[in-house]
């Protein structure tokens, strides 16, 4: 796509042409960036609490799928992001999640062991198991002090 404005003054033709290509190098570098945020900020949208977990030396790996409790140290309790009452934990994990028998229980280690106990005692009444999650100890770290 071209056009020409032919000028008058003095005998003289002007000629401009106009570029029908798309420079794309902007909108990749925009992408790109974008691209860089969103990879660096995934890791962080991931649990809406944030919860530190205790460290243990012996931890056990298991690839199950299960609803997750979380419970912080302020007492939020939430089922997979979504808040969630105590006293109708089993319930939503049952209406929720009506296969499953077992639920992960994710503590910060700053929580107070009421609301924990609490939240074990209305997931065993549920007939639930409740596996709780914690963190290895970083040995190489303790081999150096």
């Amino acid at each position: 796509m071209a056009f020409s404005i032919k000028g008058g003054g003095r005998g003289r033709r002007a000629s401009y042409d106009a570029m029908a290509e798309i420079n794309i190098i902007p909108l990749v570098d925009v992408v790109l960036v974008l691209l860089i945020i969103f990879m660096l900020t995934a890791h962080v949208m991931e649990f809406g609490l944030e919860v530190d977990v205790p460290k243990v030396r012996q931890v056990r790996n298991s690839a199950e799928e299960l609803p997750v409790i979380s419970i912080s140290k302020d007492g939020e309790m939430r089922l997979n992001e979504r808040d969630v009452n105590i006293n109708e934990i089993g319930n939503e994990v049952k209406k929720r999640f009506p296969r499953q028998k077992a639920v992960y229980v994710r503590a910060d280690k700053a929580t107070p062991w009421d609301p924990i106990a609490q939240v074990v005692s209305e997931l065993g009444q549920a007939k639930l198991d409740v596996r709780m999650v914690t963190q290895p100890v970083d040995e190489a770290g303790r081999r150096g002090r």
